[in-house]
């Protein structure tokens, strides 16, 4: 039934759940999962904050990367220990919901399995929902792991 199967990580707890249970599913269904982490992209809050510095820039930027890179890792790890085929992607954006259903897009995914964080009232508002966004405005089904 599914083919290609997409992860959406952000290292928290709830996501490396949402991780495993993608690759169970993928392994069920003899599919391919991609993984994705979407950093956020710092020119805006550093040109906000009226901090700008190359310096600093560059060591979030990295660091972010390094995050990224861990959080990537996990996915390989768990998707080579069940045998499921894995790719991942990197990529930077102020709107991660959308760097999320560009990818599902260009790696011809047809599910996303994703966790929700649950946030609710005024955090909810301000930090707002990616989840929530990608389920508004995707194609192809998602799965939200609780």
């Amino acid at each position: 039934m599914f083919k290609n199967i997409l992860i959406p990580t952000d290292g928290s707890e709830l996501s490396q759940r949402a991780v495993r249970m993608a690759i169970s599913l993928a392994k069920l269904h003899q599919a391919r999962i991609t993984g994705i982490h979407v950093i956020p992209d710092y020119h805006l809050l550093i040109a906000y904050e009226g901090a700008f510095d190359p310096v600093t820039e560059e060591r979030i930027e990295e660091e972010a990367k390094v995050r990224a890179e861990s959080y990537l890792a996990f996915v390989r790890k768990t998707a080579q220990e069940e045998g499921v085929p894995c790719d991942t992607l990197c990529e930077t954006s102020d709107h991660p919901y959308d760097a999320i259903l560009k990818a599902a897009n260009s790696q011809q995914c047809d599910l996303i399995v994703m966790t929700s964080h649950g946030r609710k009232g005024i955090v909810a508002v301000l930090l707002g929902s990616e989840t929530r966004k990608v389920l508004t405005h995707s194609k192809i089904p998602v799965l939200i792991v609780r």
